[in-house]
């Protein structure tokens, strides 16, 4: 969709343009209610400055929108096309997944959430190398790198959902 026809919709109509990029209510609505938008650059940082003060709940909620790094994303969700489109260049062999899969487990041990990070562009090896250090992080840092990634991804997804 292009700029234009997105400052043009309705609020409900922008709201679910939003959505699946980061299924925030506070976020969405911060957004929405900013236009109309001059540029995409504009929006990007409409959509930065709100996603940078994301809380815990808002974290958490969204966070169950977001598969395990290196499993499939299940449904035909626009969250579950966008996850699968993002992971799909990881190069998965039966020994990454295992790993990734490991990864995960201790992970969720250490955090009790997913293992989240944008996965567009990066490989299986860096990863897998950002879990093992991420989990050595405190409590209170890792909290601010899991908003950063979902932050990162929210603005990958919005950038891709609306066009100059």
């Amino acid at each position: 969709m292009n700029l234009e026809d997105f400052n043009n919709l309705s609020q409900g109509q922008a709201a679910a343009i939003l959505r699946p990029c980061l299924d925030v209510e506070r976020w969405i609505n911060d957004i929405v209610a900013s236009r109309p938008y001059s540029s995409n650059d504009e929006l990007l940082a409409t959509g930065y400055r709100s996603a940078e003060t994301l809380s815990e709940a808002e974290t958490a909620a969204a966070l169950a929108h977001h598969p395990r790094i290196g499993e499939r994303a299940d449904g035909n969700s626009a969250e579950a096309h966008l996850s699968r489109g993002e992971q799909a260049d990881l190069q998965l062999n039966d020994d990454i997944t295992a790993q990734l899969s490991a990864a995960n487990r201790a992970y969720e041990a250490r955090f009790n959430r997913v293992f989240l990070i944008r996965a567009a562009g990066r490989s299986s090896a860096e990863i897998l190398s950002e879990c093992e250090r991420r989990l050595g992080n405190a409590d209170d840092i890792e909290a601010r790198e899991v908003a950063e990634q979902l932050s990162a991804i929210a603005l990958l997804r919005l950038e891709n959902a609306i066009s100059n």
